[in-house]
C-alpha cells in the first residue's frame, strides 16, 4: 500500500533537501492563504535574519506554531488525532491556573501551616465531592473553583472549603501523602545545593563505628531496578504540562535563559559573564540553543 501525503508531496521528499524545499514552499502557500501578513513577516525575517530582535523572533515563532501544527496535521492526514490531542491539553488548563492563583497564593495566605494541619482533609474532600456532584479529582476541583470565583459571594462557603482542603494538602503530612501522585496541590521546594539527594539520611550507626560520614536512602523512597527498566517511570501529559506552566516564559523579555544562559550584570566594559552554580559551573545555557521558553509556551497552549 502506498501512503500519500497532502500538497502533492511524497515520503521520498522528506529525505532530500530538494524535497524539503518543496515542503517549505507548500507551507508558505498554506500560511499565505490563511494569514498573508504573517507570511510576509516570515519572508522578511528570512531575508534579513540579523535584523530581527530576539523578542520579535520569539513572537514570530509563537504565532507560526499553530499554523505549522495544522499544516503538519494536514500533510500526514492526522487532523482528527491532532485536534483531539490539542483538546486534551486545553481540558487540563484549569489545573495550572488554579494551582498558581488559588492553591499557591490564596490558600497559603488564608491558612497557615499550624492551623491547616488540624483540618480533617478527608472529610473536606468528601464534602467537596458532594458539592461537585462528581468524584473528587484535581480537574474537578480546578474546574469548580474556577467557576465559583466568578461569583464569590454566592459560593463563599464552597470556596472556603476548597481553601481549607488546599492548605491541608500543602502543609500536612497526611495531605501531602494523599496528593503525592498529583500536580495541583504542590508548591516549589527549596533547593539546597549541598543536600541535593533529599531522600538520603545520615547513617548514624556506621558513623559511630568508623567515624566516616555515609548516607542511606530512606526505605520508602527506594526504587528497585528490574532488569534494564528505568526506576523513574517519567510522567504523563498532566505532569508534563505542569512543568511547562511552571517555566518562567522569559522570551517575552527578549531572552531565554535556559537556552542562552544566566548572566551577571554587565561590567564597565559592557560585557556580562555567565553566573556560576554553587559548584562553580558556568550556567551557559543549552549548547543546542533550543527555544525552551517558546516551546513551553506553545505546549501549554496545546
Amino acid at each position: 500500500m502506498t501512503l500519500n501525503l497532502a500538497h502533492g508531496i511524497s515520503f521520498a521528499d522528506l529525505y532530500s533537501r530538494d524535497g524539503l524545499i518543496k515542503v517549505d514552499a507548500a507551507f508558505q502557500r498554506a500560511l499565505g492563504a490563511t494569514d498573508q501578513g504573517l507570511a510576509q513577516r516570515l519572508n522578511s525575517s528570512r531575508a534579513n535574519p540579523d535584523g530581527v530582535s530576539k523578542k520579535d523572533e520569539s513572537a514570530l515563532i509563537i504565532e507560526l506554531g499553530p499554523h505549522l501544527d495544522r499544516f503538519t496535521a494536514t500533510l500526514f492526514d492526522i487532523d482528527a488525532a491532532v485536534e483531539a490531542l490539542t483538546e486534551s491539553h486545553l481540558e487540563l488548563a484549569p489545573i495550572y491556573t488554579m494551582k498558581r492563583q488559588f492553591v499557591q497564593r490564596r490558600a497559603v495566605a488564608a491558612y497557615k501551616a499550624d492551623e491547616a494541619v488540624t483540618f480533617g482533609g478527608m472529610a473536606i474532600e468528601i464534602e467537596l465531592a458532594g458539592i461537585f456532584g462528581e468524584s473528587f479529582s484535581e480537574l474537578a476541583f480546578a474546574r469548580h473553583v474556577e467557576s465559583w470565583q466568578k461569583d464569590e459571594d454566592a459560593h463563599a462557603k464552597s470556596i472556603d472549603a476548597a481553601l481549607r482542603y488546599a492548605a491541608w494538602a500543602l502543609h500536612s503530612d497526611a495531605g501531602r501523602a494523599r496528593n503525592r501522585s498529583g500536580v495541583l496541590f504542590k508548591k516549589p521546594g527549596k533547593l539546597d545545593p549541598q543536600h541535593l539527594v533529599v531522600h538520603a539520611q545520615k547513617d548514624e550507626q556506621q558513623f559511630a563505628a568508623d567515624g566516616i560520614t555515609s548516607f542511606v536512602i530512606k526505605p520508602e523512597h527506594i526504587r528497585r531496578r528490574k532488569g534494564f527498566a528505568l526506576t523513574d517511570e517519567g510522567t504523563d501529559l498532566k505532569g508534563a504540562l505542569s512543568e511547562a506552566n511552571y517555566c518562567i516564559w522569559c522570551h517575552t523579555q527578549g531572552k531565554d535563559s535556559c537556552s542562552t544562559g544566566l548572566k551577571e550584570k554587565p561590567g564597565a566594559d559592557g560585557n556580562a559573564a555567565f553566573k556560576k552554580s554553587a559548584f562553580g559551573v558556568p550556567l551557559a545555557g543549552c549548547p543546542l540553543e533550543e527555544k525552551i521558553s517558546e516551546f513551553h509556551t506553545l505546549k501549554a497552549a496545546g
